[in-house]
C-alpha cells in the first residue's frame, strides 16, 4: 500500500460522519393508524358505535316516552276530574271523600312509578351494553360468569312480570276514557237535539253514579241538559279527556317497550348461554392442544436420550 492510498483511507476515516445522512422512505400504512399502532378516530368511533346496543336503546326511549306520558298525564287529568266532580256531581265533600283519597293514592303510586322504571331502564340498557360487549368479544378474553347469566335470566322474568301488570295498567287507563267519552257523546246528541222540538234536551242526562265512583247519595250526581253542555264547554272537561287519551296511549307504548326489551333479554340470555359453552369448548380444545404438546416433548427427549 503506496502512501497516497493511506492517506486517503485516514481521510474517509476521520471524516465519515460528515457526509450527509440517508433517510431511509417508510412505507404509508393504511387507513388512519399511527406508526405506532394506536388507531385513528375514525376506528374508535367506528368500533364504540359497533358496541351500541341499538335494539335497547330505542327500546328504552319508547319506553321512557311512553312511562312519561301516562304518569304526567294521568297526574294532570285526575286533578282535573275530582275538580270537576266536586263542581258540578257531588257538592258535599263527604260524598266524594273517599274517593279523592283515592285519586292521591294513585298520584303517589305514579311517582313510584315514574322513579322504578327510570332506573330500571337504564339498568336494562346496561345489560344490553353488557351482553353486546360479551358477544363482540366471544373470542377475546372477556369471560361470561354464571351470575351474570343468571341476572340476565332474572331481568327476563321481571320483565315478563311487568309487561303482564302494564297490560292491565293499559286496559284500567281505557275505563276513563269510555267514561269521558260517553259524557262527550252524549253532549253531541243534545247539540244535535236542539233543533228537534219533539225531543226536549232536559230529558238526556248522564249519572255518575252508575259508575260507581261516588255513592248513590251523592247531591245532585247527574246532570241533565243545558247543564251537561256546559260542563263538556268547559277547559276542565276538554284537558282532562284528551289527557286521558294520551295517558292509555302512553300505557300503550310501555307495553310495546316492555314486549320489545322481553324480545331482547331473552336473545341476550340465549347469546350468553351460546358463549359459554363456546368458552368452555375452546378451554377443553386449549388443555387438550397443551397436553399434545407435553407429550410431543416428552416423546422428543426420550428419543434424544436414546441417541
Amino acid at each position: 500500500i503506496t502512501r497516497p492510498e493511506m492517506e486517503i483511507g485516514r481521510y474517509h476515516w476521520m471524516y465519515r460522519s460528515s457526509r450527509p445522512h440517508r433517510y431511509h422512505h417508510v412505507p404509508a400504512l393504511r387507513g388512519n393508524i399511527s406508526p405506532l399502532g394506536i388507531q385513528g378516530c375514525f376506528e374508535c368511533c367506528i368500533k364504540c358505535l359497533g358496541g351500541v346496543p341499538y335494539a335497547s336503546l330505542v327500546a328504552t326511549i319508547l319506553c321512557f316516552s311512553g312511562v312519561a306520558l301516562f304518569c304526567g298525564c294521568g297526574h294532570v287529568a285526575l286533578t282535573g276530574t275530582v275538580s270537576i266532580l266536586e263542581q258540578h256531581f257531588s257538592t258535599t265533600a263527604s260524598d266524594h271523600a273517599l274517593l279523592t283519597e283515592v285519586i292521591q293514592l294513585m298520584q303517589y303510586v305514579i311517582y313510584g312509578i315514574a322513579s322504578f322504571f327510570f332506573l330500571y331502564g337504564i339498568i336494562l340498557l346496561a345489560e344490553g351494553f353488557y351482553t353486546t360487549s360479551a358477544v363482540k368479544e366471544l373470542h377475546g378474553e372477556f369471560k361470561t360468569t354464571a351470575c351474570g347469566r343468571c341476572i340476565s335470566g332474572m331481568f327476563v322474568f321481571l320483565t315478563y312480570v311487568l309487561g303482564v301488570a302494564w297490560l292491565g295498567v293499559f286496559g284500567f287507563s281505557a275505563v276513563p276514557v269510555f267514561m269521558f267519552y260517553n259524557i262527550w257523546s252524549t253532549c253531541e246528541v243534545i247539540k244535535s237535539f236542539q233543533t228537534n222540538v219533539t225531543v226536549p234536551g232536559d230529558q238526556i242526562c248522564v249519572d255518575i253514579r252508575q259508575y260507581g265512583i261516588i255513592p248513590w247519595n251523592a247531591v245532585p250526581g247527574k246532570a241533565c241538559g243545558p247543564i251537561l253542555e256546559n260542563i263538556c264547554n268547559t277547559n276542565e272537561f276538554y284537558m282532562s279527556y284528551h289527557l286521558f287519551i294520551v295517558a292509555c296511549a302512553g300505557a300503550g307504548a310501555t307495553v310495546i317497550a316492555l314486549i320489545h326489551f322481553l324480545m331482547i333479554l331473552s336473545s341476550n340470555w340465549a347469546y350468553l348461554k351460546d358463549a359459554s359453552k363456546m368458552q368452555a369448548y375452546q378451554d377443553i380444545k386449549a388443555k387438550e392442544e397443551q397436553e399434545l404438546q407435553d407429550i410431543q416433548s416428552r416423546s422428543k427427549e426420550q428419543l434424544n436420550s436414546y441417541t
